[in-house]
């Protein structure tokens, strides 16, 4: 009984750097579509994640034919391990809150590809760290 305690308590242990490996500060850079013009929006957040789980809020720029618009965001997802990230999350600028799928794939450690798509507004790119 002891040493199935040893080995239950040896498993989590090795699975602890897993569970944190979505939490800590990121950028992304996408272009995409919102508000009904084209653009390209550079962001940063701030993930906090346990278990798989992740929670981001963030904000960035939007910048689209000459002008730029702040925007806020927040992300709730969920990484399988060693594979996909996905998630919901809600995208809020001046002109109107806007809710979005979201999908990462990893292409490097820190570095995924990423993709949203929701009503009115989609954008691909890259994220950095989380």
């Amino acid at each position: 009984m002891k040493s199935l305690h040893l080995a239950l308590a040896a498993t989590l242990f090795a699975a602890l750097p897993a569970t944190a490996y979505a939490e800590g500060l990121g950028a992304e850079a996408n272009y995409g579509r919102a508000d009904g013009h084209w653009g390209a929006e550079i962001g940063a957040g701030y993930a906090i994640g346990l278990a798989g789980f992740s929670l981001t809020p963030g904000g960035g720029v939007y910048l689209r034919d000459g002008d730029t618009k702040l925007y806020g965001r927040v992300e709730a997802a969920y990484t399988i391990p060693l594979s996909v990230t996905i998630g919901a999350g809600l995208r809020v600028s001046a002109d109107e809150a806007r809710p979005y799928a979201t999908l990462a794939m990893p292409l490097l450690p820190k570095l995924r590809a990423k993709a949203n798509v929701g009503p009115h507004y989609y954008a691909a790119g890259l994220t950095i760290g989380y």
